[in-house]
């Protein structure tokens, strides 16, 4: 696979994953002047966690890194727009959700809750998959959150 290739891979899930949140943006009703900033929040986020596993990076540590640069750039647009950095990160944040682990983490828990005889395979791959699930929601909670812990403004008491 070429550069051009891969670029073009990646331009394409960023289209794709900007498209999502600004579907999920819209269905939270947040105001029509962010929906441009939630689909480009949403799009360079998830596009740097797909140009990193195409780089070899494991999708933990990818997914923490979109995520953080999801949180940056909510912070950024949410003092451009003068509105609060949820509005941005969490229409954002949700292409980045670990949907296919998750699945396959509940379909392993029926197998697990509904076959009497099951085979340590089945056990494996359904405690690896609720592992990764886990992992990958706890680095977009974090990656979302660093930033704005980072630059919080401290008040102080008078």
């Amino acid at each position: 696979m070429t550069i051009a290739d891969l670029l073009l891979l990646v331009l394409q899930d960023a289209l794709w994953s900007g498209i999502a949140a600004l579907g999920f943006a819209m269905l939270f009703n947040v105001p029509v002047r962010t929906l441009i900033g939630c689909m480009i929040t949403g799009a360079s986020g998830h596009a740097i966690r797909q140009a990193l596993m195409l780089t070899g990076v494991g999708i933990e540590a990818a997914t923490l890194i979109g995520a953080t640069v999801v949180g940056f750039l909510a912070l950024l647009l949410a003092r451009r727009f003068h509105t609060p950095p949820p509005v941005f990160a969490v229409s954002a944040a949700i292409p980045l959700v670990p949907g296919v682990f998750a699945y396959k983490t509940m379909i392993g828990l029926l197998q697990i809750a509904t076959v009497p005889t099951l085979s340590t395979e089945v056990l494996l791959e359904t405690a690896v998959n609720g592992v990764k699930t886990m992992l990958l929601l706890a680095a977009i909670g974090l990656g979302i959150t660093s930033p704005s812990l980072l630059f919080r403004r401290h008040l102080s008491l008078l």
